[in-house]
């Protein structure tokens, strides 16, 4: 499986300048992907793409085309912990597809979150529970990290807050020209 999807909900709360995007996956928690097809993500189960610092993206959409941070670009950080996976992001409102999912957001036609991830060979368990099944997954490869509108996991949370630095860190921001991002 490609694409392993997860649920959530967007808030995006608009102050003025760079739009700062955190979002929490939890890990641990059984959603049902289709009519009797069940699926958790076991805790730190995408630790070894993000452990090892390897290029993760955050997508409108699972979409390369739609790139919104990574971790190549500076923009993005993924702290991966025993009860979730922790997203912060920078997104620049500089590209059509970030304006148009700071728009779809702020409208509320985008709430969810899904990770794009490819199973590790034999880091799947699956088990037969009544007239269906319920996949563990326990290692993953996770290559990227999607603002979509219909996740499956609706614990997934993600936040976007829009915000311009003040005083004396605003002060140094615009002394300091060449630092364009904050981390």
């Amino acid at each position: 499986m490609l694409w392993g999807g997860h649920n959530g909900s967007l808030e995006l709360r608009s102050e003025g300048g760079a739009t700062r995007l955190t979002a929490r996956f939890p890990y641990g928690r059984e959603t049902e992907i289709a009519a009797g097809r069940h699926e958790v993500i076991a805790p730190r189960a995408f630790r070894d793409r993000i452990e090892r610092g390897e290029e993760i993206h955050l997508l409108a959409g699972h979409d390369f085309n739609r790139p919104l941070a990574s971790r190549s670009a500076g923009n993005l950080t993924l702290t991966d912990g025993d009860d979730a996976l922790l997203i912060e992001a920078e997104i620049d409102s500089g590209t059509s597809w970030a304006r148009d999912f700071l728009a779809a957001h702020g409208t509320g036609l985008i709430r969810g979150l899904s990770p794009g991830f490819r199973v590790s060979p034999g880091g799947e368990r699956i088990e037969r529970r009544g007239d269906g099944i319920v996949r563990t997954i326990a290692a993953a490869a996770l290559f990227e990290i999607s603002a979509v509108t219909r996740p499956a996991y609706p614990e997934a949370q993600i936040e976007a807050r829009n915000w311009q630095p003040a005083g004396a860190v605003a002060r140094r921001l615009a002394a300091n020209a060449h630092m364009a991002r904050w981390r």
